[in-house]
């Protein structure tokens, strides 16, 4: 099979086309072939189709894109052209076979034969060249991304025609000339290199004064589009025209040709082969600094050490090279050595790559910037500026007129630089990282253990530095296995030893920039990396350092301006959230290991701690929670009234902000051996009633490392409350054996504390736990006895939640006087001690009885006023509850058109939150819906992925629920055996858990 490019993309065997389907896979099966014997990455592919707006299913639509391909393919014995390699596919093909191979290798051939002086033969290979086009490259893909790549083909086809034409004109073959020339120009109005062909081929015609009127057309078109003026080759030629020059337009064959006449500097260095991803930052760089849209402004592309700034510049330099006929030139700044590179020196090399005699080479900076401005002005050329150290360095590089493109590398931003254009270039992202590795060890290696490799790729940080000193640890090991590497990268303690090879390293480059910071910032950055939180607000860092919050917001931005800390974005607050990446954590810890005392760096850590504790106090004061918490005696803590009325006005996303960095912050202060505060935190942060629902990982840390401390430190009552909360959490989690085993602990720690109230929380917890795996009678005895203790204790928290809590298990029993005076009771308690979020559950549950005993109106009122409570707190999880149970109220009673868009939004909230019990209501809510509305199909899936959801999680009573369900569904089908049986298996379960269903079915 052969495939082209140059054109429309296609494929074709036996010289007939072979069908290819829509935009899509075309456009899909370019990407591939452009990349061909390399692996494109799925979410590179999922980019190119559909940009920033991809629809949920595009994963699936490229799985059916390819294998619709194969299939095309395979019916001419090509089946094997598109194969699978982790993390997307790769095209395997006879290079012979692709149509822009073989014009790059012609142009190639062509270019060494011109080198060589063998015109016509250099003129007949670029023809031959030319001939393989059919049109614009990858025409027909113009929405796809694949735009740069479609560019970057048709700059190779107009060079190759200027090549040809100026090997013609070499050959003495440039009679027939004029016209093709005439052509061309009309097409590419500001390409100075074919205005010079035709005016020298005008010219050798005898047609001198067409020539002159080429140029100042050429000089009207360039200063209105680009506003420069011609290059220098252009206006020598014009010059020599003028003066009938004869000799220089005629004597030698290379002088004709505009950009020979003297060497052009070319100093860009080559790119790496195995330069992989940046394609978004490619595409904007190049449309930034193409000719075309006016004077470009300087791009700098900045960024921390070892991420890929030199390689990007230079790449992208590469690429613009045609647009710039008067050469490329190309500074190492050294930034950030000891002795970064004088720009006096740089202009000295710079002006005699331009021409300029040693012995005319002006003394001082000044003169020299005057000169190479000067030299500029006629010209269009690339200057690239690498490592720059700051603004100031830079300046006397910069051309004074519009004309030349600049692109500067540094670490800094140079805010200094007016006028500029910003790229923050960050870490590749996983797939690009792991496409690194691949083109670096090879692909068979990271093939043999895919997961290892990743794992490599994520602990280099996706950093190309690192990437690169692993892989040439790896090339010299060529059988060591992935695996032993990983691990080895695993230890922390180790692993930047490990990113070192020679004098490259990824320690040596942070310390660069480590080393230019002032004594403040670098005992910020050190701080940051001892504290090791994954992401932080400067409020963190104020106390980390004992700073007010605007000295604090002005060391980040100094660390940033560094590339030492990165900007993540804006929280749910509205605050700005920033982190370090992992190896430059690493470094900071070191260094404040090596730097710091180590009871001043544990005080940072107690500090920040008490910050967040104060916080979370405050949140517990102003909203009482709804169900039984304790309140360790709170060591006082200064926070600024800013941000403690943030916080206040909006707790639910401040914990939702700060989850992660809480959670990591306490493993830091338990590892530190500040094991009281550990507790009093873990203590704290449970009291709250904005503990962000469903967040079981940040949970699950602060209680494990909370439970450890109190184990160490021999404190049983605090272990005796964390276990409580451990056994909530697994309720919470779904797992009710273990959130039983956690309470029955809890419960014996304070049998021998004779801790009452920590009893009744146990004995609460133990009845909660017994209520969905349906031992009903079990969980209204523990309650009852948790509200005894609790009503004895005067505790409205613990009296409103245990009340609740048994009112809605009487409720599972059917006992309905028994319900409604528990939930009556819960109300009241609630009320009294003011905690909305504790009524919004108990106006939910007193929904649920009115709905089951069919009293629609008080059923609806009480779910609309649960979900209004939830929605003013912020608590969107219960809300979705209370919609819910306000919803199959409404079902019940014919609206199913109102029900369905109401339970399709508590399904969506259910599934974000990652709560499975939600889902699984939710989606039996829906199949009773479809089922009433004889959607079957829709309700049997709906069904059934509910009965999964509860099969997997272990609740008898709620899959019986699904079984009486299907019984309904199966008799709508007209299958009378099938729905007896279900429901007659249904009625037993119901039995065997004194359900109130079992009454309800009959005999």
């Amino acid at each position: 099979m052969e495939f082209r490019l140059l054109g429309p993309v296609s494929a074709h065997h036996g010289g007939q086309p072979v069908p290819l389907g829509g935009a899509k896979p075309k456009a899909l099966l370019a990407a591939l072939l452009l990349e061909h014997g390399r692996v494109v990455a799925t979410s590179r592919l999922v980019d190119i189709l559909w940009g920033d707006e991809p629809p949920d299913t595009a994963r699936a639509l490229i799985q059916t894109y390819v294998s619709t391909l194969r299939r095309a393919f395979a019916k001419h014995g090509a089946g094997e052209v598109i194969a699978t390699a982790s993390p997307g596919y790769v095209a395997r093909l006879d290079p012979g076979t692709l149509d822009s191979v073989v014009f790059a290798r012609l142009l190639a051939d062509g270019r060494a034969a011109a080198a060589a002086g063998d015109h016509p033969r250099a003129a007949e290979l670029l023809r031959r060249a030319g001939e393989l086009w059919q049109g614009p490259a990858l025409s027909g893909l113009e929405d796809s991304g694949l735009s740069a790549e479609a560019a970057r083909l048709d700059e190779l086809r107009t060079a190759a025609v200027e090549e040809r034409i100026a090997a013609e004109i070499a050959a003495g073959q440039w009679g027939h000339l004029a016209a093709e020339l005439t052509v061309l120009v009309g097409r590419h109005p500001t390409n100075e290199r074919l205005r010079g062909q035709l005016m020298t081929v005008l010219y050798r015609l005898g047609r001198q004064a067409e020539a002159l009127a080429c140029y100042r057309e050429a000089r009207e078109v360039l200063i209105e589009e680009l506003g420069v003026e011609p290059g220098a080759e252009l206006t020598a030629l014009h010059h020599a025209i003028l003066r009938g020059e004869t000799e220089q337009l005629a004597a030698s064959p290379e002088q004709t040709v505009p950009g020979t006449v003297r060497p052009v500097p070319a100093q860009l260095p080559p790119v790496p082969a195995d330069f992989t991803g940046r394609a978004a930052e490619i595409e904007a760089l190049l449309a930034a600094l193409r000719p075309g849209g006016g004077a470009p402004a300087p791009q700098i592309i900045a960024g921390p050490g070892g991420t890929g700034k030199s390689t990007l510049a230079v790449a992208v330099g590469h690429r613009l090279a045609e647009h710039f006929p008067d050469g490329q030139l190309y500074a190492e700044l050294r930034g950030m050595s000891d002795a970064p590179a004088d720009p006096a020196e740089v202009l000295a090399r710079f002006l005699r790559a331009l021409g300029v005699d040693q012995a005319q080479l002006p003394e001082g900076a000044e003169e020299r910037a005057d000169l190479y401005r000067t030299l500029l002005a006629q010209r269009r050329m690339l200057i690239v500026l690498d490592d720059a150290a700051s603004a100031q360095q830079v300046r006397p590089l910069l051309p004074g007129r519009p004309g030349c493109a600049v692109v500067i590398t540094s670490r800094d931003r140079l805010a200094g630089l007016p006028g500029t254009t910003l790229t923050d270039l960050r870490v590749l992202d996983a797939e690009e990282a792991l496409l690194l590795l691949r083109r670096l060890a090879g692909d068979e290696r990271v093939d043999e253990d895919v997961e290892a490799a990743r794992r490599i790729v994520d602990y280099c940080g996706h950093l190309p530095l690192a990437l690169r000193i692993v892989s040439a640890r790896l090339a010299g090991r060529r059988a060591l296995p992935l695996k032993p590497l990983a691990d080895r990268l695993a230890d922390e303690s180790r692993r930047l030893n490990h990113l070192s090879a020679g004098d490259v390293g990824v320690r040596s480059s942070i310390e660069l920039s480590y080393r230019a910071l002032d004594p403040q910032s670098s005992s910020t950055l050190r701080r940051l990396g001892w504290f090791g939180v994954p992401d932080f607000s400067p409020w963190v860092v104020s106390w980390l350092v004992g700073t007010s919050l605007a000295e604090a917001e002005e060391l980040v931005e100094q660390l940033v301006d560094a590339h030492l800390v990165e900007f993540v974005g804006v929280d749910r607050m509205g605050g700005l959230r920033y982190r370090l990446h992992d190896l430059i954590r690493l470094y900071a810890r070191e260094s404040a290991a090596l730097e710091e005392p180590g009871p001043e760096l544990a005080e940072a850590v107690a500090r920040a701690l008490r910050g967040w504790l104060a916080l979370i106090h405050r949140t517990a004061a102003d909203s009482p929670p709804a169900e039984i918490r304790w309140r360790r005696p709170f060591s006082p803590h200064d926070v600024e009234d800013e941000l403690t009325a943030l916080v206040i006005a909006d707790p639910w996303d401040w914990f939702e902000a700060e989850q992660s960095a809480l959670a990591s912050g306490v493993e830091r202060a338990l590892a530190l051996g500040l094991h009281d505060l550990v507790c009093e935190f873990a203590s704290a942060r449970n009291a709250s009633a904005f503990m962000g629902a469903n967040r079981f990982d940040a949970r699950t840390r602060v209680i494990e490392a909370a439970l450890t401390a109190a184990r160490r430190a021999g404190k049983p009552h605090d272990e005796a409350v964390i276990l409580t909360e451990l056994g909530q959490l697994r309720y919470d989690q779904d797992r009710y054996t273990e959130a039983r085993q956690h309470f029955r602990a809890s419960l014996s720690l304070f049998r021998e504390l004779n801790d009452q109230p920590g009893q009744a929380a146990a004995l609460a917890g133990l009845g909660i736990a017994c209520r969905e795996p349906g031992r009903f009678a079990e969980g209204v005895h523990f309650l009852d006895q948790a509200a005894a203790l609790l009503e004895q204790a005067g505790d409205d928290i613990g009296i409103g939640y245990s009340r609740r809590i048994a009112g809605s298990v009487r409720l599972e029993l059917g006992d309905y006087p028994g319900a409604l005076a528990d939930l009556t009771a819960s109300l009241a308690a609630y009320r009294r001690a003011g905690s909305r979020l504790g009524e919004g559950h108990t106006l939910r549950t007193l929904g649920l009885y009115h709905r089951a005993r069919d009293e629609w109106a008080d059923a609806e009122r009480h779910c609309r006023e649960s979900a209004d409570i939830f929605h003013e707190l912020g608590d969107e999880l219960m809300e979705a509850y209370a919609v819910r149970a306000h919803a199959k109220t409404r079902l019940r009673q014919g609206h199913a058109d109102e029900a369905l868009t109401r339970l399709e939004w508590a399904l969506s909230v259910s599934h974000t939150m990652g709560d499975r019990w939600g889902q699984g209501a939710t989606l039996r809510a829906l199949g009773q819906l479809h089922l009433a509305e004889q959607r079957l199909d829709l309700a049997e899936a709906c069904l059934d992925a509910a009965r999964d959801i509860w099969q997997a999680m272990e609740v008898p009573v709620w899959q019986a629920r699904i079984e009486r369900d299907r019984s309904l569904l199966l008799a709508a089908r007209g299958d009378a055996e099938g729905a007896r049986t279900a429901r007659e298996r249904a009625r037993r379960v119901f039995h065997d858990h004194g359900a109130r269903e079992f009454h309800e079915l009959g005999s």
